[in-house]
This record gives structure tokens, sequence and C-alpha cells, in this order.
């Protein structure tokens, strides 16, 4: 059950702003339970890598892209035609323009959120991003997970349960783009649409040129 917000969990304090508690609030309001353990774990893995790593990073920033990485997959955010990553980064976007935050900021929460299910690209980008999709990793198929004491995960599944994630993610996310498999084209995701589709035909990229319009 979601409890009150820690100040710090595993060494790593939890930003306390207006931004980030709206940006909990909303969380709260349209996400899940799993969802909202999940996107807090990813910032506490992401903020700690940072540390490890003395990776210079905006924890408010990063806390805001863990807290919407994830709501494209919510009804409330959910479009009828986009990748959830791209609703959850426009959500983003508007939440922070709401606030008044520059342009550069808000294309980096962003990238952050749009990317952070491209291993090949996020890794190589600004800290954020980069932090945010070493978070997500970590939590989800545990990239990382030895470099990280086993206390220090205890402390951090504590404050925010796992509670059967491995056994409940994959049709969470499914949920959140079965409407719309079409969109997982070229993405990890299209996996899961495959694992939870028995009839599911993923789109080949070599069928696509090789059926193209043109001639040669």
């Amino acid at each position: 059950m979601i409890t009150q917000m820690p100040k710090a969990v595993a060494g790593i304090k939890i930003p306390d702003s207006t931004i980030t508690r709206q940006a909990t609030e909303l969380l709260r309001e349209h996400g899940s339970e799993l969802l909202y353990n999940h996107s807090l774990r990813t910032f506490l893995f992401a903020a700690l890598n940072g540390e490890q790593k003395k990776i210079a990073y905006d924890a408010e920033l990063l806390y805001v892209s863990a807290a919407f990485h994830d709501l494209g997959l919510t009804p409330h955010y959910s479009s009828p035609d986009k990748c959830f990553e791209v609703d959850g980064a426009n959500a983003a976007r508007e939440f922070l323009r709401g606030h008044g935050l520059p342009a550069q900021t808000l294309q980096l929460v962003w990238d952050a959120i749009a990317l952070h299910t491209v291993p090949g690209v996020a890794p190589y980008k600004e800290a954020e991003v980069a932090l945010l999709n070493y978070g997500v990793a970590l939590d989800v198929v545990g990239k990382g997970y030895e470099q990280l004491s086993e206390a220090v995960r205890e402390d951090i599944i504590r404050h925010f349960p796992r509670g059967g994630f491995k056994a409940k993610v994959i049709p969470a996310f499914f949920d959140g783009f079965k409407h719309k498999p079409e969109t997982t084209y070229g993405t990890i995701n299209v996996d899961i649409c495959a694992f939870m589709m028995p009839n599911f035909e993923k789109k080949n990229f070599c069928d696509a040129i090789l059926h193209s319009p043109w001639s040669e």
C-alpha cells in the first residue's frame, strides 16, 4: 500500500519541491500501486548510479522523469496512436511547461522518458536520460543488480515493495498498449505483444525494405 513519502532511502534524498510533490500526486492519482513503486525504485536506482559514478545530475528533473516515465501506459495519458513512451514524455513536458521551465529543460525530460526503453541510445545522452534508462533496466531486468549491496536493495524494496513485480509487470505493460500494438514496432515492447498475443505478427524491417514502392 502506498504510504507517506520518506525523506531519504538508501542514502538518497527524495527531492521535495512543489514540482516533485505534484508529480508524485499525479503518479498516485493515475498510476497503479505497481507503477508507483516501480517509478520510485527507478528514481532511487538511477540516483544511486549517479552517485556511484560521480555523475552530476539534476535530482528534481530525474525524479519527475521517473514519476512520468510509465504514465503513458495509463488511460488518463494514453493516446490512440502514439507509443506509450511518447505519451508519457508529452505529459511530462506539459506538466513542466505549466511550471514555467525553459524549453531546454522540457526537451531534456521529454528525451529521458521517450528514450527510456531504447538501450542503444539513452546511455549516451545527457545524465538524466542515461540514468533513467539505467534505473528502469535495473528494476525491470536486473541490469547492474550486483553493483548494489543487499542492504541497499532491501532498504529500497522495504519502502517501495516489488509485490510480485516479475509476474505482474508484463500484463501491466501490455494493458497500456494492447489497444495499439502497432506502436510497439521497433521497440522492446513488441516482445510483450508477442508474449501476450498468441497470433501477434511482428512487423519485419527487412520485409518493409523489400516490399517498398521503390523499383530497386
